[in-house]
């Protein structure tokens, strides 16, 4: 009979804690607000390891335009504009233009061949646990923002981007 009790209050106290986090799991997707990035608004600033450990964070650029992409190295059309991205950096990086592209989560030895492999050398950035990826709700990849001087999104991009669309959009954020 005791035991018989005690595993009715081991499976009551089961069932009060998984009922306890389907409704805060619920809660949080349908009764907070997510701030979505909007063009006009700022961007949200942030702060990224490179490739090279360095620590880049986004309110240092104020001053500069920034081409900031999201892509990961197992998405095709993320990987056809990485050479159009090489070129306009090359052309812009001394107008005041600045690309960020940051991968979302994957290994850095994937990332490390991914940019040797294209001989990438603006900043790549590492967004290990995505965090960066949530805040800006990167659905799906590549996801490019445009941001002025002062921070505000011009433009959101999301698909593949030819090398026109993008010397387009290093214009529209050169100081």
């Amino acid at each position: 009979m005791r035991n018989k009790k005690i595993r009715f209050i081991l499976r009551l106290s089961l069932l009060l804690i998984m009922i306890s986090a389907i409704t805060y799991t619920l809660y949080q997707h349908f009764f907070t607000e997510k701030k979505q990035v909007q063009v006009g608004g700022q961007a949200p600033d942030f702060v990224l390891e490179d490739m090279e450990g360095n620590k880049v964070q986004l309110s240092d650029l104020k001053g500069k335009g920034v081409f900031l992409n999201f892509w990961g190295t197992w998405c095709k059309p993320c990987e056809q504009e990485m050479p159009y991205m090489e070129s306009q950096y090359n052309h812009y990086k001394n107008l005041d233009v600045e690309i960020l592209a940051v991968n979302v989560g994957e290994s850095e030895v994937a990332i490390e061949s991914f940019v040797e492999r294209h001989g990438i050398t603006f900043p790549v950035l590492k967004d290990k646990d995505q965090a960066v990826t949530e805040a800006y709700d990167i659905t799906p990849i590549p996801t490019s923002f445009l941001i002025d001087k002062n921070g505000k999104v011009l433009k959101v991009i999301t698909g593949s981007m030819s090398e026109r669309d993008i010397a387009n959009y290093m214009e529209l954020i050169k100081s």
